[in-house]
């Protein structure tokens, strides 16, 4: 079994960590920290997990996987602070690793790099917004097929801000109500442009993001158009051949909307051809695909199990 833990436990990604993982046949959960709710009862606050018998504890102990789910920053400066045991696999849910440079980490995009993820000690699990928009782009950019620019509309659900309350997050400011935010300046843009150049070093054209805070919990869906020559049979089979072999993106003819992923690590993207202007809609769950589950995808990876080992989620549109 492997033995695993997880610090900041208390917030949405830690409490999506913690029911994937409970559930999970290969791993027994050692410990749940959080220095905020140190021993009080797991389910007293992720009250879904409800009959799970375990406290948070106030300490990071010995595990041979960490994940850190810890506001941006935060795992920095445990990694400068604490010493891990060199065969400490850590996989780190923050932005602090994601951009490349000093560090060690990798980017754990398995639709991406799969093999050096297998072969990694330490992982930066990929942003929300990010995955949902490098999942759509990543086959045309491999093929040197993206040339002009590329514009992007994306929805997310209230819990991609955290639980931090802040004006936007109310309730009473959600509900019916929905904004823009962080036009074309989104934090996630430097850890797309840097992806679509690993896979296509020429990748020069802008990238114009608009991200739109939703009335709802959870789910993204990214609305993508630019300018090809392909037809659309052409792109479909391009995208069906680059997904053969990874078992959480889909190919799909209908159009997806956000309930078909929520629960699920799946990613469903829809592509459709109008007088020279190709349209992607990516849809996946922000804490799982975005989050949660695509670290236990990675944790499967680098200890050589399925990749999809505790990831058959169910959707819940209902």
């Amino acid at each position: 079994m492997i033995k695993a833990g997880i610090a900041g436990a208390a917030g949405y990604t830690g409490g999506e960590l913690i029911r994937i993982l409970v559930n999970h046949p290969d791993v027994s959960l050692a410990f749940c920290q959080s220095q905020s709710q140190a021993g009080k009862n797991v389910s007293d606050v992720h009250s879904g997990l409800f009959g799970l018998h375990q406290k948070f504890s106030a300490d990071i102990l010995d595990a041979d996987v960490l994940f850190f789910c810890m506001g941006h920053g935060r795992s920095k400066m445990l990694m400068q602070e604490m010493k891990f045991n060199p065969n400490t696999k850590i996989i780190d849910l923050s932005h602090d690793f994601r951009i490349k440079g000093g560090h060690d980490f990798i980017y754990g995009l398995p639709e991406l790099q799969r093999d050096k993820i297998i072969g990694a000690t330490h992982i930066a699990n990929p942003g929300c917004f990010a995955t949902s928009i490098e999942l759509a782009l990543l086959p045309m950019a491999a093929q040197h097929r993206i040339l002009n620019a590329v514009h992007v509309h994306g929805i997310t659900g209230s819990t991609g801000a955290g639980q931090s309350l802040s004006e936007t997050s109310h309730f009473s400011w959600r509900n019916n109500n929905i904004s823009i935010y962080k036009a074309f300046s989104h934090q996630h843009l430097t850890e797309i442009r840097q992806t679509l150049k690993q896979v296509d070093d020429e990748f020069i054209v802008p990238i114009h993001f608009v991200p739109v805070r939703g009335n709802f919990t959870r789910g993204i869906l990214s609305s993508i158009y630019f300018e090809s020559d392909l037809s659309e049979d052409d792109v479909k089979q391009l995208y069906k051949d680059y997904y053969s072999d990874h078992p959480f993106v889909h190919i799909i003819d209908q159009n997806p909307d956000i309930k078909m992923v929520v629960n699920t690590n799946m990613c469903l993207l829809n592509i459709q051809v109008y007088s020279g202007m190709i349209h992607i809609i990516s849809v996946i769950d922000n804490l799982i695909k975005g989050a949660s589950g695509q670290a236990v995808q990675n944790m499967n990876l680098m200890f050589g199990l399925p990749e999809a080992t505790g990831l058959n989620l169910k959707s819940t549109v209902f």
